[in-house]
C-alpha cells in the first residue's frame, strides 16, 4: 500500500500548505511521484482523497471513538473522554488549514457536500454521533447521569477541544502528545463535574 500511502501523504501536504482549492489530483499526483492514472487506481476523485487524510494522517480520533464501544466499559470514564479529547485536540489542530480550506468557496464546500452525501463518507458529525453514542451508553450503564443530553455532553467535549485547537493553531503555537494529554484531562475533568449520577439537580438538564 505504499503507493497509496504516498498519494495520502503528499494530498496532505497540498492541502495543508495549499488549500483544498489548489489540490487538484493532478497536483497530487505530481507531489506524490505518480501518474494520474494510478491515483485513480487507488481513489475515485478528491473527495474520497480528502477523506483518506482526514481519517489516515490525523493523530487517531477515529479508532479512539471506536474503542470507546469495545473497551470502554473495562475502562474510567474520565480516561475515556480523556482519550478522546485529548485525540480530538490533535485532530482539530492538524487539519484546520485543510479543512477551512473548503470554506474559501461556497462552490467549493456545495460540491463537497454533494459528493460526500453521495459517497456516504463519515462527515463532520460523526465524531459528534460517535460520542453522544458512548455517552448514552455509559448513562445505560449508570456511570454517567440520566438527567443530561448524551448528544449535548458531546457538543461540549468536542465544541471545547475545536475552540483550544483553533487557538492553538490561529496562535501559531503547537502543543505535543503529552500537552494535548494533559489538555484532555483537564477539559474531561470539567466537563465530568456535572455528569456523575447524583450530581444533577432536577429540571437542570
Amino acid at each position: 500500500m505504499a503507493t497509496r500511502d504516498d498519494i495520502v501523504a503528499a494530498a496532505g501536504h497540498i492541502m495543508s500548505e495549499r488549500g483544498y482549492a489548489h489540490a487538484t489530483t493532478k497536483e497530487i499526483a505530481r507531489e506524490a511521484g505518480y501518474s494520474e492514472a494510478t491515483l485513480y487506481k487507488h481513489f475515485a476523485d478528491k473527495t474520497e482523497i480528502f477523506l483518506a487524510v482526514l481519517s489516515e494522517r490525523s493523530p487517531g480520533l477515529v479508532p479512539t471513538l471506536a474503542g470507546l464501544h469495545e473497551h470502554g466499559p473495562s475502562r474510567d470514564v474520565r480516561d475515556n473522554l480523556a482519550d478522546v479529547a485529548a485525540a480530538a485536540l490533535g485532530f482539530y489542530a492538524e487539519n484546520f488549514p485543510v479543512a477551512m480550506s473548503l470554506f474559501s468557496a461556497t462552490e467549493l464546500l456545495a460540491a463537497h457536500r454533494a459528493r460526500l452525501a453521495e459517497i456516504g463518507g463519515p462527515g463532520p458529525r460523526f465524531p459528534l454521533e460517535e460520542l453522544a453514542r458512548y455517552v448514552a451508553a455509559e448513562q445505560r450503564r449508570g456511570r454517567i447521569s440520566g438527567d443530561v443530553a448524551a448528544d449535548s455532553v458531546a457538543a461540549l467535549l468536542l465544541g471545547a477541544c475545536f475552540q483550544q485547537a483553533f487557538l492553538t493553531v490561529f496562535e501559531g503555537g503547537t502543543r505535543d502528545a503529552s500537552q494535548r494529554r494533559h489538555d484532555g484531562q483537564r477539559l474531561a475533568d470539567t466537563v465530568l463535574a456535572g455528569l456523575t449520577p447524583g450530581t444533577m439537580s432536577p429540571g437542570r438538564a
